[in-house]
């Protein structure tokens, strides 16, 4: 039987970022470093497929430091971690390596810097994400408030409207932040923020070529974890810039066929967390359904590295 025609718009840039190759190979040369178990404080990045690769290698995932054992070494994820988890780590006198991306960092600097201003914070991002945990656990508690939307911003209750500056989650939505970020400079004009806006390279980018594929496709598929933002932010950018049906899949085997059934054009693209190789499952299931011609729309180059810790160098140059 013939099988019936669809035209892939194929994302890129998609999947992994510099952040998330970082945090990675920071798990698989500490393995090396100290041999296994080696722990890590929450999932290294948001992806399954990626977890349990580091799982099979050794890598034992805990959520909290008091799961780990004072003789082994620990990592800390690439959302960040409060203050406190250092902390408790320098006073039991563990081995710990900070797998926190540099992007995310740059945040946690600058929240600090505001801080030593006499700022209150405000803090743009989604209750409960490890990196507005993170990030708000850089200060002592009612330092930074958090708001997940305009609504949220009319009713924050601040110390000083004159004597606040505002930081953003890395991976939020580019648009919905902008509104967000007008309507706190609406209600707090003296408000002062980062001279670039803290949603990462990786997010843009990645949002930016849905937005191109979105308007020319009937559907949109997103490879990437239901607990990661950056991948449900794509999701949602699909449906905003005018495809209707998008769906995130962690692989090939969530995607709904009958959905798709009389698509003609479809757009693929993958999370910041996500490996190609899940992305490439998905093309060959297509394959199996459809006579599949491929169109790649690139939208941006990405060549960021961000170099392993201290620590870990050594190895690496074994490696």
């Amino acid at each position: 039987m013939t099988k019936p025609s669809i035209q892939l718009f194929l994302a890129s840039p998609r999947g992994f970022c510099a952040g998330v190759d970082r945090a990675i190979q920071i798990v698989e040369l500490a393995l090396k470093k100290w041999g296994s178990p080696v722990y890590v404080r929450h999932e290294i990045v948001h992806n399954k497929h990626v977890i349990d690769e580091l799982r099979s290698k050794g890598a034992v995932f805990v959520e909290k430091l008091e799961e780990c054992p004072n003789d082994r070494p620990v990592i800390f994820s690439a959302h960040g971690v409060p203050k406190s988890v250092p902390a408790e780590a320098n006073s039991r006198q563990m081995i710990y390596v900070d797998a926190t991306c540099p992007l995310v960092s740059k945040v946690h600097i600058e929240t600090q810097r505001y801080h030593d201003r006499g700022l209150q914070m405000i803090m743009v991002g989604h209750a409960g994400h490890p990196e507005t945990i993170g990030t708000m656990g850089q200060l002592p508690a009612g330092e930074v408030l958090l708001v997940e939307n305009v609504d949220d911003v009319h009713s924050v209750a601040v110390r000083d409207p004159n004597q606040l500056a505002y930081v953003t989650q890395t991976t939020l939505s580019v648009d919905d932040t902008e509104d967000i970020v007008a309507a706190l400079q609406k209600r707090f004009p003296n408000i002062v923020g980062p001279h670039k806006e803290d949603i990462c390279y990786a997010t843009t980018n990645r949002q930016g070529a849905v937005k191109e594929i979105a308007k020319n496709v009937e559907a949109l598929l997103v490879v990437g974890a239901p607990n990661s933002s950056n991948s449900k932010r794509l999701v949602e950018v699909g449906k905003q810039h005018g495809c209707h049906y998008a769906q995130l899949v962690q692989t090939a085997d969530e995607i709904d066929w009958q959905a798709l059934k009389d698509c003609s054009t479809l757009g693929l693209t993958a999370g910041a967390s996500a490996p190609e190789i899940l992305v490439q499952q998905v093309i060959n299931a297509l394959h199996e359904h459809f006579d599949v011609m491929i169109e790649t729309i690139e939208t941006a180059k990405e060549n960021v590295e961000f170099k392993v810790p201290r620590i870990l160098r050594e190895i690496e140059n074994v490696a």
